[in-house]
């Protein structure tokens, strides 16, 4: 049986997503060794980019507050050449002297070690096998992965030393790894979900330039589940006036359930620290007609007024809604947060505790 959920995600929210983390959970893990890097231009398909090579002390980090839903991440890589304009990681680049704009998009830093690093903390008799979280701040399998292969030996490591995994990505490369989710799922607890906050090619384009269309993350949701691995789909960020209107958010939930996603999380757009000028000077430059409504939308801060929030809650809940003939995963409106684990959410993306959803 698969598993089916519909969630809007709160301010706040404890599901863990790469949205309302990235700004704290590199703080504390930054080390001075990672601030000594040799650097090496890109070249061929990477042209344009600068890998800053770094070792790590280590590489499986803690979660500030620990009240996300899980305990410890895995980032390989800092920055990101997705170029996503809202992306929430961007300030992770301030901690090293870099900036948020271009140098976030085209100044990689990679933790080489990382493989070596993880399998000696898997070893480590303080390492209790808790879940780890992958694609909470920048993308495992951006375009760096290609060419490093740090994510595909972390998987192995994961799966050689059975402790469960889940990753979050916007990336047609985790088919490359296919074969290794396949052999860590026959050993342990493997999670993905997929981020497409639009089907809509044109906002796409503008808002996501170094990324796969996102019809063809659709199909990378549909291979992996039909695979075996469990996979979902973040509807995320719904940005406003580009990405919010119905009939943009009901494709890509129904594109997701036909795909046979095991969940639909709706995440609305915020905007923290320095992300929000950065993505209120796109929008002066792209869209200037939108810069009013924003200002008003984020008056009071980083995040979107309820109304606003219960609006896209409204639309989601039309078009999907959980059948209760089953014990499922709860459903958390605006102001609300799931009460339950990473493992547990695990556990019912592998059908332990399923629920079905339907189109409405």
């Amino acid at each position: 049986m698969f598993v089916r959920i519909h969630r809007v995600v709160p301010p706040g929210g404890s599901d863990g997503l790469r949205w309302p983390l990235a700004d704290d959970e590199e703080s504390a893990a930054l080390f001075p060794d990672e601030r000594r890097a040799t650097r090496h231009v890109g070249t061929g398909a990477y042209r344009g980019l600068e890998f800053l090579h770094v070792n790590a002390k280590s590489i499986i980090n803690p979660v500030p507050g620990g009240t996300l839903g899980f305990r410890y991440t895995i980032n390989p890589y800092r920055g990101c050449s997705h170029a996503c304009v809202y992306c929430f990681a961007r300030p992770t680049h301030d901690y090293l002297g870099l900036g948020i704009g271009a140098d976030f998009e085209r100044k990689i830093v990679v933790k080489i070690n990382a493989v070596e690093r993880l399998r000696a903390e898997l070893a480590s008799p303080t390492w209790r096998g808790e879940l780890i979280a992958m694609g909470t701040n920048t993308d495992p399998y951006q375009a760096a992965e290609g060419k490093y292969h740090l994510t595909r030996g972390i998987i192995e490591a994961l799966g050689r030393a059975e402790n469960p995994f889940s990753i979050l990505t916007k990336s047609t490369l985790v088919l490359r790894d296919l074969p290794q989710l396949l052999t860590a799922a026959a050993r342990t607890a493997v999670r993905l979900d997929l981020s497409i906050g639009t089907l809509d090619r044109d906002v796409w384009r503008a808002t996501e330039p170094g990324t796969p269309p996102p019809d063809r993350r659709i199909e990378v949701v549909r291979r992996l589940n039909e695979a075996g691995i469990p996979c979902g789909v973040l509807v995320a960020p719904i940005l406003p006036g580009l990405s919010d209107r119905e009939d943009q958010v009901r494709r890509v939930i129904e594109a997701s359930v036909k795909a046979g996603a095991k969940s639909v999380t709706a995440v609305p757009l915020h905007l923290r620290g320095s992300v929000r000028g950065h993505y209120l000077s796109w929008l002066a430059r792209t869209h200037p007609e939108l810069v009013v409504r924003h200002e008003r939308l984020f008056a009071r801060g980083a995040y979107q007024p309820r109304a606003a929030r219960d609006r896209l809650a409204g639309i989601v809940s039309e078009l999907v809604a959980p059948q209760d003939d089953r014990p499922g995963p709860p459903v958390a409106g605006p102001g609300e947060s799931p009460k339950r684990s990473a493992a547990e959410s695990v556990a019912r993306a592998n059908g332990r505790i399923p629920v079905q959803l339907r189109l409405v």
